[in-house]
């Protein structure tokens, strides 16, 4: 089910370039990863209205300049906003239907206890009419669970980081939400619970790759990488 992602690099927060005006979770930075056939990771939140979009704060003063949070505004004000110039915030249907499956896209959930209801839903519903590879990951075991309810049909992954101190945490969400691969922290391999994950047979996706060096680190115990800001085709 998850050939695609051991296939080819994955462009964390598609292929941006901020420098030459491609800023993280825009559509350009996604057009740029779709041309060079590079799958593509992004972060989700909700709307104050219940609309999956593409975005990786919490808070919007560092992309948008604007105060305030994410889901305090609809998804038409957020839409209204610019992201570094000609871009504005995308809704995950717009990305849906940019990418029209022509690559991988690995959707991280970012979650906020006590405030997701009806948020995996929302995701799900659009999945539901999307014809393409895709997955759905997060830190959160809660959006996982609800994940597991409203979406059974898609590949689910854990997000996590940590030494050995955290294996029995992540192998108690792995084994009870049967996820189908893990994305860990480049930066806490090797550990105990990604190597015990591999021999499972599931994939192991890493991140933040950022140099050839963190490439050859992931390749020793992982089965693909997530990068920015170089080029894992030139190298």
């Amino acid at each position: 089910m998850l050939d695609w992602m051991r296939a080819r690099p994955i462009a964390h927060r598609g292929l941006h370039d901020s420098a030459n005006g491609v800023f993280e979770n825009t559509l350009s930075a996604a057009r740029r990863a779709m041309d060079r056939q590079f799958h593509i990771e992004v972060d989700l939140h909700t709307s104050a209205d219940g609309v999956p979009m593409v975005f990786h704060d919490f808070g919007l003063k560092r992309l948008t300049g604007a105060s305030g949070s994410v889901r305090d505004r609809t998804a038409g004000e957020l839409q209204d906003l610019a992201v570094g110039g000609a871009d504005r915030i995308p809704t995950l249907r717009q990305l849906l239907d940019l990418i029209a499956g022509r690559v991988g896209l690995v959707l991280e959930l970012k979650g906020v206890a006590g405030r997701d209801d009806g948020f995996v839903a929302a995701v799900a519903a659009e999945l539901n009419r999307y014809d393409g590879p895709v997955a759905i990951m997060s830190f959160d075991d809660w959006l996982l669970t609800d994940a597991r309810r409203d979406a059974p049909q898609l590949a689910l992954g854990l997000t996590a980081e940590g030494d050995d101190k955290h294996y029995e945490t992540h192998w108690r969400i792995a084994r009870a939400l049967d996820v189908d691969f893990v994305s860990y922290g480049i930066r806490d391999l090797p550990c105990r619970f990604v190597s015990e994950f591999r021999e499972s047979g599931k994939p192991v996706i890493t991140w933040t790759i950022r140099s050839p060096d963190d490439a050859q680190k992931s390749a020793r115990y992982a089965d693909q990488i997530t990068f920015e800001g170089y080029d894992p085709d030139r190298t």
